[in-house]
């Protein structure tokens, strides 16, 4: 379908440079800022849930503030590692196997929600079993927290006018430097949006107003399935990768097929989640 694009009809695409500053060859991206600034709001958010005793089980915190700090690098590195390594082996393996050290620059993006999820949630299990921890209190911690980091991450995603959206005739639509001469969905905000914003304030009204973190696993199977419905959504409006396409009747995607596992987990998580006593290890502040 074509498009008649006059300056009415479509919004400039922002004039943002990818890099915040260079010095010699060292480059400070957007895409890479996204991610700390995501991880370290996501810790001190983290850090206020767990320091609120009464938000837990028997009024008692499953971990000290201290040991969730502990926690931050191996997030950060479950993050990153899982995010790469899910990209490569679901949307690119070919090219990267023809281009193996591409791997490592992960400043151009190309990252997996869903990689990055798997390599969290083994960073919480081997964390939480080395600590004594209860895994699954640490997992509605970091899930309660997960839409910061991904809200930054798709305004990144913006910034670098990639995994942008169908051609479209909406008047908020834009001309991506990278998406051709048509009009396009911006589902990198779509994204920000649903996955972002509006999944972190379902996630807070759970906790702090149904007090959903005194049934461990609820708010980890509220963040798997909310994720999931929004990914599913924004499929309908973003443009699949071009090396991919769809998968089936011209509307399947691989973020669809992705995601459908966590409608069935993240449902299965709230409905067989049960109140527990109060832990029975020690909580004392740090």
């Amino acid at each position: 379908m074509d498009y008649l694009l006059t300056p009415l009809a479509v919004l400039p695409f922002p004039e943002i440079d990818p890099v915040i500053v260079s010095i010699g060859p060292l480059a400070v991206h957007w895409y890479g800022a996204a991610y700390v600034v995501g991880i370290l709001l996501g810790w001190a958010y983290a850090r206020r849930l767990v320091g609120n005793a009464a938000l837990w089980p028997g009024d008692r915190q499953p971990m000290t503030v201290a040991e969730l700090d502990d926690f931050l690098l191996w997030a950060a590195l479950g993050i990153v590692a899982g995010g790469r390594i899910g990209y490569v082996l679901f949307y690119d393996l070919g090219s990267f196997l023809a281009n193996p050290l591409s791997i490592f620059a992960v400043w151009n993006g190309g990252m997996s929600f869903h990689g990055g999820l798997l390599g969290t949630t083994l960073a919480i299990v081997l964390f939480a079993r080395k600590r004594g921890i209860n895994a699954w209190s640490l997992l509605d911690t970091i899930a309660a927290v997960a839409p910061i980091g991904l809200f930054f991450g798709r305004i990144a995603n913006f910034i670098n006018s990639e995994l942008w959206g169908r051609p479209s005739d909406a008047p908020w639509a834009f001309v991506f430097p990278t998406g051709g001469p048509m009009p396009r969905h911006p589902s990198q905000l779509y994204e920000a949006a649903l996955e972002g914003l509006v999944l972190l304030a379902v996630l807070a009204v759970l906790i702090f107003g149904l007090a959903k973190l005194k049934t461990p696993r609820f708010v980890a199977g509220a963040f798997i399935c909310g994720y999931g419905i929004s990914r599913i959504i924004v499929e309908f409006f973003r443009e699949p990768d071009a090396h991919i396409g769809y998968l089936a009747g011209g509307w399947l995607t691989m973020g669809m097929l992705l995601s459908l596992p966590m409608l069935i987990i993240g449902a299965w998580a709230m409905a067989t989640a049960k109140p527990q006593p109060a832990p029975g290890r020690p909580t004392t502040a740090p």
